[in-house]
């Protein structure tokens, strides 16, 4: 797979980089200055750093739980004087841990509305633990899993602030949270306001991704707030593939100075149409907030973390293009309810093909949709030849990566279905690069010293269950015959442990349903 610049008569084709650095990946390289700091600063300002901001902490609980004590969790009542004093303790203490922590002083650009003139808050880029910098200082609430609020410590800080809480165990949670974000926003600011990150995952703030349309559906006014971390070396971004959450804050516990910037936006004000458009509403509010970070909009998702983790047993490259092909799957409206059932069908249908290669108007009718520009699109995606023709069975690879991610062995087995001969059922050196480079997203893949690990006969083929039981013995066979032998993986590990491409759901829980 390869992304290809084509015009819609499918002339003047030339290969493109991926359009947007993976937004899901961050790598930290250091320089041996740096390396010297950290080590330095390990040792003799970290522990102190550490300990001052966990003592913050432990401090602002009691007052957090007495000012909690009595109050309702569906009316807000009138805040009398010793609530306001509390309110004015917990900010300072809360400015005391991140001061502590190397955030010496804050930057900040316009004039936060109050609530009865934007109910909401849409922040973003969503990067990062520290995004709770902003919410500390405001104390507005947030949107969080139900299950917080059973922390010790944490869970009574958090519900000081009146959060809507989300319930995993709750099927209709997600209708229920919107309708409590409604209610509140609709309240005429009685309630504090309420922030919100509509990206609803972490990213590495080179892009803004699409927004859910949570905040939006209540059609009130919103003030969007952008957040920067202008600082040489990024120690703060938190994704689904790079440090982990641990090494994030010890690495920036360990820099002399962490700089943060907030800016409130103009408030926007929804149109008629917006209103009844919830979609469009958080579109035009991304471009504005886009605007003023001066980065670049895409319609990557939370459901694309997915691909972008890349755990386990194979992990997917920086420069994948299976990201731009979940794109498209999306935008031509094939990934449904009862997606599986459509990859077989598919899967069986190109394994009568045989390898044999169709032109557009025959990967239309295979997918039983009209030529669009976003089919165009897909089809250039596996036209690497550039002889207007492709093979659907690599399509077919693609899609069940994109519909089933956590399922490597079931894509591998559907895959070695479609490619292998009927007198053996077994493939070749060149149909398993074939498959591993489609199922990775890449234009390029060897794969000589994985394909000879395996045929230990040297018998020029390989089945499935001599691949299986291979992988069963080399569970990081990843590591040890793909990565090291292909350019643009990345050097770090991954930041969860699964089986699989990815992992259906990240154990950080980072997910926002709303």
């Amino acid at each position: 797979m390869r992304l290809i610049e084509t015009r819609a008569d499918g002339e003047e084709k030339r290969e493109l980089p991926p359009p947007f650095r993976n937004p899901f990946v961050h790598e930290l390289r250091f320089t041996a200055a740096q390396k010297l700091q950290i080590g330095l600063m390990t040792v003799t300002l970290f522990p102190i750093r550490l300990f001052i901001a966990a003592f913050m902490m432990l401090l602002a609980w009691p007052f957090a739980f007495i000012a909690s004590v009595g109050r309702s969790e569906t009316a807000v009542e009138p805040q009398c004087f010793w609530r306001k004093l509390v309110d004015v303790v917990l900010r300072t203490i809360m400015r005391v841990m991140w001061f502590a922590g190397g955030f010496h002083w804050i930057s900040i650009k316009g004039r936060q509305a109050l609530p009865a003139e934007a109910p909401i808050l849409t922040l973003g880029p969503h990067s990062s633990y520290y995004d709770a910098i902003p919410v500390t200082m405001t104390m507005a609430s947030i949107v969080m899993k139900a299950e917080s609020k059973d922390i010790p410590v944490w869970g009574t800080l958090i519900k000081y602030i009146r959060p809507v809480f989300v319930s995993r165990s709750d099927q209709d949670s997600r209708r229920k949270t919107v309708e409590e974000i409604k209610r509140r926003a609709q309240s005429g600011g009685e309630w504090p306001q309420i922030m919100i990150f509509p990206e609803g995952t972490c990213t590495n703030r080179t892009c803004l991704i699409t927004f859910k349309p949570g905040a939006f559906i209540p059609a009130v006014p919103v003030q969007p707030v952008v957040i920067r971390y202008p600082n040489k070396l990024d120690t703060i971004t938190w994704t689904w593939q790079g440090p982990g959450a641990f090494k994030i804050l010890w690495l920036t516990l360990c820099q002399l100075h962490n700089e943060f910037e907030i800016e409130y936006l103009p408030i926007y004000t929804p149109s008629e149409e917006e209103k009844k458009n919830p979609a469009l509403f958080a579109h035009n509010v991304r471009r504005l907030m886009a605007k003023a970070l001066q980065v670049p909009v895409t319609d990557y998702s939370y459901e694309d973390c997915q691909l972008a983790m890349a755990e386990g047993q194979i992990r997917l490259p920086v420069d994948t293009c299976l990201l731009e092909f979940a794109k498209l799957v999306r935008s031509l409206g094939l990934k449904r309810v009862n997606s599986e059932k459509l990859l077989q069908d598919y899967g069986k249908r190109a394994r009568k093909l045989q390898g044999q290669r169709l032109s557009l108007e025959d990967f239309s009718q295979f997918l039983e949709l009209s030529v669009s520009d976003e089919l165009r699109h897909m089809f250039a995606l596996f036209d690497e030849n550039e002889d207007h023709s492709m093979d659907v069975r690599e399509f077919v690879i693609a899609f069940s990566v994109v519909c089933q991610p956590a399922k490597t062995l079931d894509t591998i087995r559907l895959a070695f279905q479609m490619f292998e001969a009927d007198e053996d059922g077994a493939i070749t050196e060149n149909e398993l690069m074939c498959i591993l480079r489609t199922a990775l997203g890449v234009g390029e893949l060897k794969v000589s010293r994985l394909f000879r690990a395996i045929d230990e006969e040297d018998s020029g083929k390989i089945t499935f269950e001599s691949f299986r039981e291979f992988v069963d013995q080399h569970p990081d066979f990843g590591e040890q015959f793909l990565y090291s032998d292909n350019a643009g993986f990345s050097s770090s590990s991954p930041s969860h442990a699964a089986n699989g491409f990815c992992a259906d759901f990240s154990p950080r829980e980072q997910k926002k349903l709303v």
